[in-house]
C-alpha cells in the first residue's frame, strides 16, 4: 500500500508541507491512518485515489497557492543585488528603504522544486500554473522576512504589503504600494474577514466572500481584485485645483527641477501666480496608474485612470490636490489668494474672488476661502447655478460614465449571486 501511495505523491522529497521529512515518511503516515489529503501539493485527483487505494473517504485537497505579500521595490533591491536575502538583512537597511519587504535577491526560489518561482528583475513571481501549493517557499526560515504565505487559489482580493511601520508619512514616502493600517477594509469587510496585524491588513481567506468592499474603501488602493476593474472600484478621484500654464517655464528658467525646489522660490518675483501649480511633475512621478501628467504647464489627472490612492495628494508641495467625487463633479481649478490686486493678469483661469457663486448657489454648497471659491462636494447637487454664474467661466463639472461597480453594489455582491 505505501508504495501505491507514495506513486500518486508528487515526489519532490521533500517539499516539507506535510510535516515529514520524506515523501515515503509522508506515505507511511496516510498508511497509517493520517488523512488521506496530507500532502498539500496533491491534486483533487490524486487525493481521490489515494482514498481508493486505502479504502477510506474521499477528502477536499487543500488547493493553495503561494503568495508573496510585498509588490513594493523599496527594501533595497538594486542595491542588494548579488546577495542572499539573509546576507542583505544581516547588513541593514538604509534611511528611504523598507525594512519589511522583498529584498529581491531570491532566496526563496531555491526553495520551489517545481519551478514555479522566479525572480524577474528583482521580484518574485510565482507561476500560478506551476505552483502546486506545496507550502516549501511558505515555510518558517524559507523567506528571511516571512512574507510568503499560502492563500485558496481560488481567492479573488490580495493585500500584497506586509509593512510594520507605523509612521505614516514614512510608508507613504517609502513605497506607493504600502499599507497603512487604517482600518478602512476593516470596517468596510462586511465579514469580518479583514484584520489589523502589526499594523498592515490582513484577510481571512476562511471568511472572505470575495466581495469588493475592501478594495473599494482602501485609501492607498492597494488591495487587489482580480475580478472587477479597479478603476470603477472608486467613489472619489483626484483633481489639481489649478488650471493655470504660466509657472512651468518660469520656474525652469529659476532654476528649479522639481515642485519641491520651486515651491521654495519666491513666485511674485518671477511674476507667476504664488499658489499655483508649478508644473514640475513631482505628482506625476509617484502615481502608479499613469493618471497625471502634465500639460501646457499645468498637471491634470485623468479620472478615468485615477482609482483614488491619494498618493498624489502627499506629493504636491503647493497642496493643490484633493479628492473629489468621481461622478458630475464640479470644482473650481484655482487657489489663487490676494496676492496680485490683479489676478487675471497673471493667470486666464484665476478666480477673481467675486463671491458671485457663492452668493447664487441655492444649496449653500460654495463658499470663500483665502479669496478663491470652493465647492462642497459634500453639499453640491449639480444645479449647474454657479457655472452659469461665474463671469470667469473657470467652474467645471466633469461629466463621466456612470459605472455598476460603485460601493453600494460592491457591499451587495458575493460569489455565486
Amino acid at each position: 500500500m505505501i508504495a501505491k501511495i507514495l506513486a500518486l505523491l508528487p515526489g519532490a522529497d521533500c517539499c516539507g508541507g506535510c510535516g515529514k521529512e520524506t515523501c515515503r515518511a509522508c506515505a507511511e503516515s496516510i498508511a497509517d491512518g493520517s488523512s488521506v489529503a496530507l500532502c498539500p501539493a496533491c491534486t483533487q485527483e490524486a487525493v481521490n485515489a489515494i482514498a481508493e487505494v486505502t479504502g477510506r473517504e474521499r477528502k477536499a485537497a487543500k488547493d493553495e497557492i503561494a503568495f508573496v505579500a510585498c509588490s513594493g521595490d523599496s527594501a533595497g533591491k538594486k542595491r542588494f543585488s548579488g546577495k542572499t536575502c539573509r546576507e542583505a538583512v544581516a547588513e541593514g537597511f538604509l534611511r528611504g528603504e523598507c525594512r519589511y519587504g522583498c529584498i529581491g535577491c531570491g532566496d526563496c526560489t531555491k526553495t520551489c522544486r517545481f519551478g514555479a518561482m522566479k525572480l524577474v528583475d528583482g521580484d518574485v513571481i510565482i507561476d500560478p500554473e506551476k505552483c502546486n501549493g506545496c507550502g516549501a517557499c511558505a515555510a518558517e526560515g524559507a523567506c528571511v522576512q516571512g512574507l510568503i504565505r499560502m492563500i485558496p487559489r481560488e481567492a479573488t482580493n490580495f493585500i500584497p504589503c506586509s509593512n510594520r511601520d507605523e509612521d505614516d508619512d514614512r510608508v507613504r514616502e517609502i513605497c506607493g504600494y504600502g499599507c497603512i493600517g487604517c482600518g478602512d477594509c476593516v470596517r468596510a469587510c462586511p465579514e469580518g474577514a479583514v484584520e489589523i496585524v502589526d499594523n498592515h491588513a490582513v484577510i481571512d481567506y476562511d471568511k472572505c466572500v470575495g466581495c469588493v468592499a475592501c478594495t473599494v474603501k482602501c485609501k492607498k488602493k492597494i488591495i487587489v481584485d482580480t475580478l472587477h476593474d479597479l478603476t470603477k472600484l472608486k467613489e472619489k478621484v483626484a483633481f489639481v485645483r489649478c488650471n493655470g500654464s504660466r509657472n512651468e517655464k518660469a520656474y525652469q528658467a529659476a532654476g528649479a527641477a522639481t515642485c519641491a525646489e520651486a515651491a521654495k522660490l519666491d513666485a511674485k518675483d518671477l511674476g507667476i501666480c504664488t499658489t499655483g501649480c508649478t508644473g514640475q511633475g513631482d505628482c506625476t512621478k509617484v502615481c502608479r496608474y499613469g493618471a497625471i501628467k502634465v500639460v501646457d504647464g499645468s498637471a491634470q489627472v485623468d479620472p478615468d485612470k485615477c482609482v483614488g490612492c491619494k498618493d498624489c495628494t502627499y506629493a504636491c508641495p503647493m497642496k493643490l490636490i484633493v479628492m473629489v467625487p468621481y461622478k458630475g463633479a464640479k470644482m473650481v481649478p484655482c487657489v489663487s489668494t490676494a496676492d496680485y490686486e490683479d489676478k487675471a493678469s497673471v493667470c486666464n483661469s484665476a478666480c477673481i474672488g467675486c463671491s458671485d457663486c457663492a452668493a447664487n448657489c441655492p444649496n449653500g454648497a460654495i463658499y470663500m476661502e483665502e479669496a478663491h471659491a470652493v465647492v462642497d462636494s459634500e453639499i453640491c447637487e449639480n444645479c449647474q447655478v454657479c457655472q452659469y454664474i461665474c463671469a470667469r467661466g473657470i467652474i467645471k463639472e466633469r461629466e463621466v460614465p456612470e459605472y455598476s461597480y460603485l460601493q453600494e453594489a460592491a457591499l451587495a455582491m458575493r460569489k455565486g449571486e
